[in-house]
């Protein structure tokens, strides 16, 4: 069981050392941050976050015994609209990856934005080469609905491509009862 807590200042650290090269943090959050990535970046990124009229929430994914494994955050919330997009997602504990943790911190993110934000849809962005990301997202019910052609530049002569991904709220409700979600605590 996975559950999706607040990411505070004392989680900066566990972030930073996950983060441990210039390529991982334009895959995790594309060109909002530098590298190295520092404190006060991350003084900013949490800044009005978690807030019932704020238009992000930043987590940790913790497991059961305690263990902080992945961060994740829905932002962009629009509630005239009813749309979100989810971003910064990472399972940065190298030894729990490939066990299916990425798709519950999913669920567990789309239920909170679809049950709790009454959302109606959610996007997110994911690099055209994460082939595992992206059988994640779509094993969650996300489709693909375009690719940005070389949208990020990563040094010079390399750019890299990305998928847009969309799931709306009656497909989120179709794939209810085939996995389990993280649970989220606000």
């Amino acid at each position: 069981m996975l559950t999706l807590v607040r990411f505070i200042e004392d989680d900066y650290s566990t972030l930073i050392n996950w983060i441990d090269s210039p390529r991982l943090l334009l895959q995790w959050s594309g060109p909002h941050f530098q590298f190295p990535l520092t404190h006060e970046q991350l003084d900013r990124y949490t800044d009005g976050a978690n807030t019932i009229e704020g238009k992000k929430y930043i987590f940790k994914c913790v497991e059961n015994n305690g263990t902080t494994i992945g961060h994740i955050s829905l932002d962009r919330i629009d509630k005239y609209n009813g749309s979100a997009r989810i971003g910064k997602v990472l399972i940065g504990a190298q030894n729990v990856r490939g066990k299916g943790y990425g798709e519950m911190m999913i669920r567990g993110i789309l239920q909170f934005a679809f049950q709790e934000l009454e959302l109606h849809k959610v996007t997110l962005g994911v690099f055209d080469f994460n082939k595992g990301a992206i059988r994640c997202y779509e094993k969650c019910g996300f489709q693909i609905e375009g690719l940005l052609r070389d949208h990020r530049k990563f040094r010079e002569g390399e750019f890299w491509s990305m998928y847009e991904m969309g799931i709306l709220n009656e497909e989120w409700k179709e794939t209810q009862n085939e996995l389990k979600a993280a649970t989220v605590l606000l």
